[in-house]
């Protein structure tokens, strides 16, 4: 636990904060910041904080002013518009002693490793307390990040982690103001409590606690009261605890172990106390436990001798939960200077932080592939796309397509409003289809595919569509986005860039796109569906590539096909097996690993598990494959290619519920 600061300790704190700025100087050279500049910042900081109070608030997406901080190092300056704030990601992090959530975040060896592990260069954190105990959290998080640097031989990053002793509420600028307007209580944020009462108190026993993690533990705590009692371990089951709230010790066996032998003797939930001393952990199941979900609610909390000594003495004790909402924990400023959300952290981990910062990254550089040359063509401009119908726009195609070989979709997804809480919840699939003659082959061709992410605000993405570009007759063309008809509502952007990439040597331009195959339910009938396709390849062709988009939906016995390794085989002439194998479906962080890639990170739900072929919040990129030697090109040869979509090796026989594939997949012809 941790001790309140004097008020002579806190003062030497902050003074020594302000002194030591000349010599130490770490975040203002890092920004390269002039005492003037960082004088104007302070100023500018305070006029902000003003506005702030006038304006009513902050809100995502917004620019970010400058502020300063004192830190244990100096102070941790910020100014938009410096060359330096350009190159960096702010992310803030605001402590409280209050939740349980973030004393496991600090405490636990594997969520500290990960921060100075894996913390992209281009990223600094800044570390603040809400507490009075601000000094002492400081002192405390700051040897933390020493300690953990130390271990894992990363000391330079130190030099990027700043902690700051002035509680949030004295700081000064409009950091206080945002983290309390954007005030939730999820995951990551808010104060989750147990509360236990008995006749013979006076006033109730309320602390902290931790629930375990829900995708392997399915149960919810209601709403109502619980009767409390004591199971011991819980290490082996306790007819006692029938009906009633298992009160368990840590340790001896697993978490998993617990919850399992307490679902046995029909308790209607779990709470484990966190023996004398230790800091409260994740529950969490381990290894081949995790294929074996549990539908009772658990959780952590301190030991609490007034409790135990009830339940021991045959006293009743009652045990109810609740929320109470706190200011926000964690808020960002990306390269662009703008405020940003930070999303949900499934569980206590500094990787979420990095996750952000990982896609702050992506975003940068996105921004820079976009200012390339290119013919824009727009198609959609912060459109709303809902129901059947979808999003909806005639696009007049110029004429002079022949003069391009790349075709990027440069599409993004927002929400209604400006915090991720407006955002629909779960992930879809969106796709677009576009027609530029009713009655010609290309009609309802799919161009492009993304995945929505599930509450969340952001995300842009640049998808190679560029052997599509036969599709696109010139005259006008309808393009049609849409998701689920029954998701809540996405705004969409979407523009069409056309350019050159290759600037020498012999130019190669798709001039036909020869469908093939389409996907459908994947059951023990899916392969039968599709008979080989016989076809000529055409006179002048030079290349020929294999264009597929392939996605896995669904959940069967198997997982199938959403979290199932599914593999898509199209064999040519009967010889060459050209496989696309989705090998990290169902993996723990197989989409998690994408961040940097595009995928937006710390979404509710299972966002970080790997997928067939997609992951939320990302596009779904065309899998391309030069398959030109491997046909008869001379004269009218016929050619055979066939298809087949295998789990295990074998033809899916799922016993329930069978998933689907959706696939849009194409042989196009170059010259």
């Amino acid at each position: 636990m941790l001790r309140s600061v004097s008020p002579v300790l806190y003062f030497l704190l902050v003074v020594s904060a302000h002194v030591t700025v000349a010599a130490k100087g770490i975040p203002r050279r890092r920004l390269k910041l002039a005492d003037d500049e960082a004088s104007r910042a302070a100023s500018e900081s305070r006029d902000n904080s003003v506005e702030w109070r006038q304006s009513g608030g902050l809100e995502p997406g917004e620019p970010a002013a400058a502020f300063t901080v004192p830190t244990l190092s100096g102070e941790f300056v910020y100014l938009p518009g410096a060359a330096a704030s350009a190159e960096v990601s702010v992310l803030i992090h605001a402590f409280t002693n209050k939740s349980a959530f973030l004393e496991c975040l600090w405490s636990s060896s594997a969520s500290l490793a990960s921060l100075v592990e894996e913390l992209p260069a281009s990223a600094q954190v800044l570390f603040l307390s809400l507490d009075d105990s601000a000094a002492t959290d400081a002192l405390w998080m700051r040897e933390r990040l020493h300690v953990a640097a130390k271990k894992h031989g990363q000391e330079e990053v130190l030099s990027r982690l700043h902690v700051s002793p002035v509680p949030v509420f004295a700081v000064g600028n409009w950091i206080a103001g945002v983290l309390y307007s954007w005030a939730c209580a999820g995951h990551n944020c808010g104060l989750a409590q147990a509360v236990f009462t008995s006749q013979g108190w006076d006033v109730p026993v309320i602390v902290k606690r931790l629930d375990a993690r829900y995708d392997w533990l399915t149960g919810r705590w209601a709403t109502t009261r619980y009767e409390l009692r004591d199971a011991g371990d819980g290490c082996e089951p306790s007819p006692s605890v029938d009906g009633a709230v298992a009160w368990l010790s840590e340790g001896n066996c697993s978490f998993f172990a617990k919850v399992q032998n307490m679902a046995k003797s029909n308790a209607s939930g779990v709470l484990v106390s966190a023996l004398p001393g230790n800091a409260i952990r994740d529950m969490n199941c381990v290894g081949a436990e995790c294929f074996a979900p549990l539908s009772l609610p658990a959780a952590m909390v301190h030991l609490q001798p007034a409790v135990t000594h009830a339940l021991r003495s045959g006293v009743d004790v009652n045990v109810s939960f609740q929320t109470t909402p706190s200011p926000n924990f964690f808020i960002a400023i990306d390269q662009q200077g703008a405020l940003a959300e930070m999303g949900w952290f499934l569980y206590p981990s500094f990787s979420f932080i990095n996750w952000q910062a990982q896609w702050f990254d992506f975003s940068a550089a996105l921004q820079l592939k976009l200012e390339s040359p290119a013919t824009v063509l727009p198609v959609f401009d912060k459109v709303q796309m809902q129901s059947d119908k979808g999003a909806v726009a005639d696009v007049n195609i110029p004429p002079d397509l022949s003069a391009f070989d790349t075709l990027m979709l440069d599409a993004s997804l927002s929400c209604p409003g400006s915090r991720d809480a407006s955002c629909p919840r779960w992930d879809h699939t969106v796709r677009l289809f576009v027609c530029c003659d009713r009655l010609g082959p290309y009609c309802h061709v799919e161009l492009g595919r993304w995945i929505t992410a599930f509450r969340r605000g952001i995300g842009r993405w640049q998808t190679d569509v560029s052997p599509l570009l036969p599709v696109l007759d010139a005259g006008v063309c309808r393009f049609t986005m849409k998701t689920a008809p029954w998701a809540m509502p996405w705004v969409v952007s979407l523009n069409l860039r056309f350019s050159v990439a290759n600037l020498t040597g012999e130019k190669l331009r798709p001039f036909r796109v020869m469908s093939l195959y389409d996907g459908g339910t994947f059951d023990k009938t899916y392969n039968r569906r599709y008979p080989p396709i016989e076809f000529p390849v055409p006179a002048s062709t030079k290349k020929v590539e294999l264009y597929a988009v392939i996605t896995g939906h669904g959940s069967d016995d198997n997982g199938c096909a959403e979290f199932c390794v599914t593999s898509h085989h199209f064999l040519v002439n009967g010889v060459h097996n050209n496989t696309r194998s989705f090998d990290s479906a169902g993996s723990a962080l197989g989409c998690a690993e994408h961040a940097k890639e595009g995928a937006v990170p710390n979404e509710h739900g299972t966002w970080l598990y790997g997928r067939g072929g997609w992951c939320d919040g990302l596009q779904v990129d065309p899998w391309r494959l030069d398959v030109t030697t491997q046909l008869e090109v001379s004269g009218q040869a016929s050619n055979t290619i066939r298809y087949l979509g295998l789990f295990n090796g074998k033809d899916p026989d799922p016993t329930q519920q069978p998933g689907y594939i959706v696939m849009s997949s194409f042989l196009v012809f170059f010259k």
